[in-house]
């Protein structure tokens, strides 16, 4: 337009931007009150895509009334030009990060209600942000008329130059989705190394795996080191699993009736214990000689990894009580010494009792 600009133009200008703004801010409101109402909802997709929409809608309104106002000034055919383009790139943006924003909502929401392929949420909630924000990238230099032919060449030439810069991070990248995909090892996994790192598997990112330790340390282990090393997963294909715990009884014992009171208290710390398995069915088993008594196992059920240690204390303490009460001794380790005349008496250590005898 070549007329000039008149009071009439800033006033209709004026109010379609004050519209827009009105219109974001009301937009706003309506879809707070939207996303609490999906918050009460079971599925947590609506969450997400509400708590996007917070974002995207409010600044297409007010984007809207700009372009309104822009419409009604008597701008240059260039300046227009510039003003829309400047607000079409403006959109593109908001709808990449709204879109980056719902994307990787939506499969964070199905990584953490699966236990499969997508059990960890961060590497794959990072893949797909950045080929989101990638695409959103480069329709908005398209839009703004910057050729992205060049720029997708020079990134294939300097790919071969990127990887062989980046080898450990790719290494490691590959290495957790493979981890991933291959399903050893998923987040809330309970994993001992064969170099003796052990604890629950917080989460595996692009780079590392991080497991807490139950001194509640952290250990940050390259997820090419744990696809590369010998490693236990107490938590695969059962969290359910087994322990042993090592009793002893003196040769004078009635080894039914030991059998019989151990049984009993197994079957009542499976029931009173919490963490333990109520329907594992308690098992007894004589297997040495000793020297001075007949060792046993006593097999027990743990709900996980973890539980065990609770659960062998309160067996432990119920056990040794159940034996004091039915008179099974656990003797303490014995050994006779016999002297020749002139020798001296050799001390044994970690003895309990000796008996010493001339001859």
């Amino acid at each position: 337009m070549n007329r000039a600009l008149t009071l009439h133009d800033l006033i209709v200008a004026g109010i379609a931007l004050a519209a827009g703004i009105a219109a974001g801010l009301l937009l706003r409101v309506t879809l707070r009150w939207l996303g609490e109402r999906a918050s009460r909802t079971r599925w947590s997709g609506d969450d997400v895509i509400v708590d996007a929409l917070r974002t995207l809608v409010p600044w297409a309104a007010i984007a809207a009334g700009a372009a309104a106002a822009a419409t009604a000034l008597p701008l240059t055919t260039r300046a227009g030009h510039h003003v829309n383009m400047t607000l079409t790139a403006l959109l593109i943006l908001a709808a990449t990060l709204t879109a980056a924003r719902v994307i990787t909502g939506l499969v964070r929401s199905v990584a953490q209600s699966r236990s499969g392929v997508a059990g960890s949420a961060t590497i794959f909630v990072n893949i797909t942000r950045v080929v989101v924000l990638a695409m959103g990238f480069l329709v908005m230099l398209q839009t703004l008329g910057i050729s992205i032919a060049p720029l997708l060449t020079a990134l294939g030439v300097g790919g071969l130059a990127v990887a062989l810069a980046l080898q450990d991070t790719l290494a490691n990248l590959f290495a957790g989705v493979h981890i991933l995909a291959s399903k050893t090892v998923q987040p809330g996994d309970y994993i001992r190394l064969s170099s003796g790192e052990e604890g629950y598997v917080v989460d595996i990112n692009w780079r590392n795996t991080v497991v807490r330790q139950l001194s509640n340390n952290l250990v940050i282990i390259p997820n090419a080191r744990l696809a590369g090393t010998n490693m236990t997963n107490f938590s695969r294909p059962e969290q359910q699993l087994s322990i042993m715990v090592q009793v002893g009884v003196g040769y004078d014992s009635d080894l039914e009736h030991v059998e019989r009171v151990t049984t009993e208290v197994v079957a009542q710390v499976m029931k009173d214990i919490t963490g333990a398995v109520p329907d594992h069915e308690p098992a007894v088993r004589f297997h040495t000689f000793g020297e001075s008594r007949i060792d046993f196992t006593a097999i027990l059920g743990v709900g996980e990894f973890s539980d065990q240690y609770r659960i062998k204390h309160e067996f432990i303490k119920r056990l040794h009580e159940r034996f004091r009460a039915e008179g099974i001794t656990v003797p303490a380790p014995t050994r006779t010494v016999t002297l020749q005349p002139g020798t001296r008496p050799v001390a044994i250590p970690h003895q309990r009792a000796t008996t010493e005898s001339m001859s």
